[in-house]
């Protein structure tokens, strides 16, 4: 496998990042910890509470080092939009959780079973409308993978994405969609009141209390989630980075992090450093091959992430 140790940052998180250039002047005894974008601040929330309850010196942005929390969709959004805006690289720390992705039908639609959907989208992908979050995102990359993973062409498929879930929800509902994708805790309450069915899951085994297939089940070998994780500033100090390490460890292990992941509806995914360095990598890849399988990208073969001066 092709290593890689930086991950290219959407618009968001790369803006937050060369906002805070002084972090790389930042002492290795202090910390920031700061939100990529609005949808990752519950989680950076959560973690300045624990780590400051275990113990760690997290102040305010100025002396200390600035690490963000970000996630797959500012990754999707970096390849998306490379070359069109300033994509900053920053130094992979660790992941944190992951929100479980499923797909719904209505209630009272004919797709009784995953396959019978995988059958549809096989034969007429460009009849079979879907819907979920924006273009190019964590519910559109889904689509992507199960098209991937039962043979479907996936520059056919017909994928309306919405900036919010309830348009995606009206849009299920209102019957404009056959299916669509989401976070299990987006779609939750529809499927408590059995407004929606749920079709399979994303994670790799069952979620508990949901009588729901995995994809892997369904014959689509995909373990996926909707990811967030902690990466630091370019050039990170050694003293820094460790410092962060040993934060994120001994964060991800505590009670007040895991009460906060089980109250929140997070799946704790823990895993950092190199180990983490190296899973990146490959999700980097498999992201930008499927986002290149949907036709989002112009360029199928980047490998150079903007240093070979050929725009990409």
């Amino acid at each position: 496998m092709r290593r890689r140790h930086f991950l290219a940052l959407g618009l968001g998180a790369a803006a937050c990042l060369a906002g805070c250039a002084t972090a790389r002047g930042g002492t290795a005894g202090a910390l920031s910890i700061v939100a990529g974008g609005e949808s990752w601040t519950p989680v950076t929330k959560c973690l300045v509470q624990a780590a400051r309850r275990a113990g760690y010196p997290v102040t305010a942005p100025g002396a200390a080092t600035v690490i963000t929390v970000t996630g797959l969709a500012a990754l999707a959004a970096g390849e998306l939009h490379r070359g069109l805006a300033t994509i900053d690289t920053a130094t992979p720390l660790a992941r944190l959780t992951g929100d479980v992705e499923v797909v719904v039908v209505p209630a009272n639609s004919r797709y009784r079973e995953f396959g019978d959907l995988a059958e549809q989208l096989i034969a007429k992908p460009e009849l079979t409308p879907v819907a979920g979050g924006p273009m190019g995102g964590p519910d559109h990359l889904l689509f992507g993978l199960i098209a991937r993973g039962v043979g479907a062409d996936a520059r056919q498929l017909d994928y309306t994405g919405y900036p919010g879930g309830g348009e995606a929800v009206v849009a299920l509902l209102g019957g404009k969609v056959a299916a669509a994708a989401g976070t299990l805790a987006e779609w939750r309450p529809r499927v408590d009141a059995e407004r929606v069915r749920l079709l399979a899951v994303s994670s790799a085994h069952r979620v508990d209390g949901l009588d729901a297939p995995s994809l892997l089940e369904c014959g689509v070998r995909v373990d996926f989630a909707n990811w967030c994780a902690v990466v630091g500033p370019p050039g990170m100090a050694a003293g820094s980075r460790a410092l962060a390490l040993r934060m994120c460890d001994d964060v991800s292990a505590s009670a007040p992090w895991l009460e906060a992941c089980r109250t929140s509806g997070w799946r704790p995914l823990p895993l950092s450093g190199d180990d983490f360095a190296a899973w990146l990598a490959s999700e980097v890849d498999r992201t930008r091959a499927v986002l290149g399988d949907l036709g989002l990208l112009d360029t199928p073969n980047t490998t150079c992430w903007g240093s070979c001066g050929n725009g990409h």
